[in-house]
């Protein structure tokens, strides 16, 4: 039975050194199918996820979804602490060490004690090891005390850090593709004048992102189960959202070209695979399309409106359903594991953005609808005019009838005029 019980607590030390080892300093996805927090957090995630199955979509839902990835944090680094502390009393109790305690029949609880108070190095010194192997065990379990401590200090930060650089880009994108975002809003607010380089140069920003998403997720898979800031966001929707606008933008737009797309495609579908493959779940094809044939000729119809018209309309549609089965059973896979929504391709009713929306706004001198002009004016009054007239006929404005067309126009030339 000693010696079982030495084994055991060997085997336990061990375990959780390499598995926290692994965790949080090696800078890289380990494959291996069994390890200590992957079984943890599979657990757990069932456990917790089963409860929000049964909740209503909102708030509430979110709210209580947010709570598991901090908290589950802190109860991995108690676990690997309440498993070194047992690992070191099964050492002591197993050796036989002897022990300097007020009890005066030592137990497996007195070894549990006085290693608990060791590992934390309280230094109470009621409960003591007389002899060197003893001695020995208690200063490594310190020593290994001060690593772990030092360990969380460095680990925390690391991980708000990368969740913070995380939501900067997920913030960013709600003004430009909208609450939810969807790949034709994203469009349709950046186009301008039959001009997509503004557009493609934020792209290229998000391939940055995409690489950082999958660097920091692989690396430290905790943050997949960080929660954004609002319910209509979440880092699946924003990359799901990006895979989006850049298939549209491979399959095709009349008199626009847009090479360096599919390096953003390339690194955000890498993403999404390497995401999926970390957590073992197969890719899947949901009950209801996403676009379905209906939603394509509205998406179209509202990319004409400003310009943007697909390259063989005939067959477009099959081209982009051929692109979308590169990465969308992967999102989905992903959406069903971590209960996230993915974001619609075009929205089915008009929505506001989270930035024009607080519990002020009815009460102030604005208004929802002036904050609605901000990006969406010159493309709802498109179709209601030609574009000579949003942008003015004359240079003092009055031929366009429009007293507001002169003021555009000179936010136009300026660079601050309203993203189409």
């Amino acid at each position: 039975m000693s010696i079982l019980a030495v084994i055991v607590g060997v085997l336990f030390i061990f375990a959780i050194l390499q598995d926290s080892f692994e965790s949080v300093v090696l800078p890289r996805r380990v494959s291996r199918r069994f390890r200590l927090s992957r079984f943890f957090y599979m657990a757990t995630w069932v456990l917790w996820s089963s409860v929000a199955r049964k909740m209503r979509q909102g708030n509430r839902r979110e709210l209580y979804l947010s709570y598991f990835g901090p908290l589950s944090l802190i109860l991995l680094l108690f676990l690997w602490a309440a498993v070194f502390i047992f690992a070191f009393a099964l050492l002591q109790w197993g050796l036989g060490s002897s022990l300097n305690a007020p009890e005066k029949q030592v137990t497996f609880g007195t070894y549990l004690y006085m290693s608990g108070t060791t590992f934390v190095t309280l230094g109470f010194g009621d409960v003591t090891p007389l002899f060197g192997l003893g001695r020995f065990l208690a200063v490594a379990e310190a020593g290994l005390g001060f690593w772990f401590l030092a360990l969380i200090i460095g680990y925390v930060p690391v991980i708000y850090q990368a969740f913070s650089r995380r939501e900067v880009g997920i913030s960013l994108l709600d003004a430009r593709a909208g609450s939810p975002a969807s790949a034709t809003e994203l469009l349709r607010r950046h186009y301008r004048n039959q001009q997509v380089e503004e557009l493609v140069q934020y792209l290229r920003e998000w391939e940055r992102w995409c690489a950082e998403l999958l660097e920091s997720h692989l690396s430290y898979p905790v943050l997949t189960y960080y929660r954004s800031q609002h319910e209509r966001q979440s880092w699946l929707a924003a990359l799901t959202a990006i895979l989006d606008a850049s298939a549209l933008l491979l399959v095709g737009f009349e008199g626009t070209a847009a090479p360096t797309v599919r390096f953003t495609f390339a690194i955000a579908r890498h993403a999404a695979v390497d995401l999926a493959q970390t957590y073992g779940i197969p890719p899947t094809h949901p009950k209801l399309d996403r676009l379905s044939s209906a939603d394509f000729v509205r998406m179209r119809e509202a990319l004409a409106e400003v310009g943007l018209r697909l390259e063989h309309e005939e067959d477009a549609e099959q081209r982009l359903s051929e692109m979308r089965r590169m990465y969308e059973p992967f999102v989905n896979a992903l959406a069903d594991r971590l209960l996230l929504n993915l974001p619609p391709w075009i929205a089915a009713t008009k929505t506001v953005d989270d930035w024009q929306t607080s519990a002020w706004d009815h009460f102030a001198q604005w208004s929802p609808a002036k904050l609605d002009e901000i990006t969406h004016i010159l493309v709802d009054h498109r179709k209601k005019m030609p574009m000579r007239q949003v942008l003015g006929s004359t240079s003092d404005g009055k031929a366009s009838g429009n007293p507001r067309t002169a003021v555009d126009e000179k936010r136009l030339k300026e660079g601050g005029g309203a993203d189409l």
